[in-house]
């Protein structure tokens, strides 16, 4: 008896399963008609705006305002910025698939990484075609570089600071980094607590400002001075606004080189720093500096100009004097004789002095009609021919006889 029931009992269970299964097929069935006709629907609606012409992917893309591109390998595209983590940025190129920056191409640009955000178009470079994953690899070495430029342009527009660290030393300053750019930090451009010190900054993090960014040459020049001595140089900035270009002012010799002299000068409270230029030191050529300007002496200069960026003044001491070419044409007219000492000679002829800065070219093919000449020997010559505004006067020997001919 007890088995019957069993048996019974099984078989109600049977119908039961038999009658549910039964029950989700048809509800399965029921929901894919009502699937169909809603498509069906749909694409009645396409076909009516399509005017009964047929549906294509191309049609159910453009529908939706989606475009489906084909990233090539060596392209340079825009895409969107989906995802940023510690190992991968994803990127939307428009395919299929999201292109991907990550392993080298990620530790390359870990940088300038940090100032993306998801949400941001950024160019990319395609390095590949899809992998085994389905995936577009990007790089964004090549394409990262517009950015960096655009932001240290803004950087040197606004005087913002930036940190870069240290690579090495060389003869003239200092080479550093910033996001993979290489820059420079010449000597001048350190504050005063670093001078002699430099060594001890390799390898280190510097706060900086950029000074000069030029893109097309490649060539980013950065100041720690502008950084470290910004109130200074902010006064300094304020009292040359005072300076003008033809202001004659006192001051003090502070280095001389072979090129020119340096002259501090105090403006109100604040000491600034010109330079008077080989050539701007007398009216006459000028060989040995030293001859001329000691350190410490006090000398009166003329602006000449002032070089943005620097603040330094650009100064003149023969500017003072007259110029001594105004007045030769008068002084020395052609076909006058005039005596002079012999002062240099060039490969093209020997140069004659008559004052400080005046001198007269005896050519080499005049050379002929005169006797053997030393340095610092007088003679006398003939002034051939002056040009007061060039600078140059022409001599030849003085005639002793009457030309054949001449009457």
């Amino acid at each position: 008896m007890p088995t019957k029931v069993k048996s019974k009992k099984l078989k109600v269970k049977s119908e039961e399963a038999v009658e549910k299964k039964t029950t989700a097929k048809e509800v399965k069935k029921a929901t894919k008609k009502v699937e169909i006709v809603e498509k069906e629907k749909e694409v009645g609606e396409v076909k009516a705006e399509k005017k009964g012409s047929s549906i294509t992917m191309e049609d159910l893309l453009s529908s939706s305002g989606y475009t489906l591109t084909v990233p090539k390998k060596g392209e340079t595209i825009t895409g969107l910025v989906t995802m940023v983590n510690r190992k991968m940025v994803l990127v939307d190129v428009g395919a299929k698939t999201e292109g991907v920056v990550a392993d080298k191409e990620y530790e390359i640009a870990k940088e300038f990484i940090e100032t993306i955000k998801i949400g941001d178009e950024i160019d990319v470079y395609v390095a590949s075609d899809e992998n085994e994953r389905g995936q577009i690899l990007l790089s964004l070495r090549r394409a990262m570089m517009g950015k960096l430029w655009d932001m240290l342009e803004d950087y040197l527009k606004n005087e913002t600071e930036v940190q870069v660290k240290s690579v090495e030393l060389n003869r003239g300053g200092m080479i550093v980094k910033w996001q993979g750019l290489r820059g420079f930090i010449p000597s001048s451009q350190f504050g005063s607590a670093f001078a002699g010190n430099l060594q001890g900054l390799v390898g280190k993090v510097i706060a900086v400002k950029p000074i000069e960014v030029d893109r097309e040459k490649n060539r980013l020049i950065f100041s720690e001075k502008h950084v470290s001595e910004a109130a200074v140089m902010a006064e300094r900035e304020t009292a040359l606004k005072a300076v003008k270009v033809g202001d004659v002012l006192e001051g003090k010799v502070t280095g001389v080189l072979n090129f020119g002299a340096f002259v501090a000068i105090h403006v109100g409270s604040v000491t600034v720093e010109g330079l008077v230029h080989i050539s701007e030191i007398s009216w006459e050529k000028v060989d040995d500096i030293h001859k001329y300007l000691k350190v410490g002496d006090s000398v009166q200069v003329k602006v000449m100009g002032v070089e943005e960026g620097t603040g330094k003044l650009n100064l003149s001491i023969k500017q003072l004097k007259n110029d001594p070419w105004a007045s030769a044409g008068d002084k020395y007219p052609a076909g006058t004789t005039v005596k002079g000492t012999v002062s240099r000679s060039a490969p093209f002829g020997t140069f004659v002095n008559f004052e400080p800065g005046v001198d007269g070219l005896i050519h080499v093919s005049r050379m002929g009609s005169f006797p053997e000449l030393k340095m610092g020997e007088e003679i006398e010559v003939l002034v051939e021919n002056v040009d007061p505004a060039n600078r140059r006067m022409s001599l030849g020997p003085v005639l002793t006889e009457v030309p054949v001919g001449y009457k």
